[in-house]
């Protein structure tokens, strides 16, 4: 399974092109991108920023790396999809912070991407719902013990699932119906 770029070279990579994006915003566009039906292009930044007039990545940069990986693992069948929200030495606060930026952006390319009315299920609808309120906190006060992390990890894990079930809605389930056809 293909891995995603580190967050560091993402963020090298987006201010190389002039993006005013961090590797989080990035890949959480990205996602919301291809999760709401957009199409897998090589000038995905213009498309999920909604600006065409932006750079197209060069072959092998870190962003065109991101775009093939993050293809992958949601097309991945062993769920390997995974979240880029930057290194695990961070503290908390900071990373929890890259997690609802990471949300925020996800809305914005699934918007952009699934229009008004996307295919949802039931729990899809309640998914997006829940995923825009993540996109809507912010970072209280927050101690670097243990239970804080737990509740971080768990939110993580909630986001990750939450985009492959909204994948699974909007991109596999009509690839699925039209194989049927």
């Amino acid at each position: 399974m293909q891995q995603l770029p580190i967050a560091e070279e993402v963020a090298a990579a987006s201010r190389e092109l002039g993006l005013a994006a961090s590797a989080a915003e990035l890949h959480g566009a990205l996602c919301g991108w291809l999760s709401g039906g957009g199409e897998d292009v090589p000038a995905w930044p213009g498309r999920v920023l909604a600006d065409p007039a932006l750079p197209v990545p060069v072959p092998g940069s870190a962003l065109e790396r991101l775009r093939q990986a993050t293809v992958a693992q949601l097309d991945d069948g062993e769920f390997a999809f995974q979240l880029l929200l930057g290194d695990d030495g961070q503290p908390l606060r900071q990373r929890a912070q890259a997690l609802f930026d990471w949300c925020r952006s996800f809305l914005g390319g699934f918007g952009l991407a699934a229009g008004a009315t996307p295919p949802l299920s039931e729990e899809g609808a309640e998914a997006l719902q829940d995923l825009g309120k993540l996109a809507g906190a912010r970072v209280q006060d927050i101690d670097e013990d243990d239970e804080d992390e737990d509740s971080l990890s768990e939110l993580e894990e909630f986001v990750r699932v939450a985009t492959l079930l909204l994948h699974g809605d909007c991109v596999l389930g009509p690839r699925h119906r039209r194989r049927l056809n």
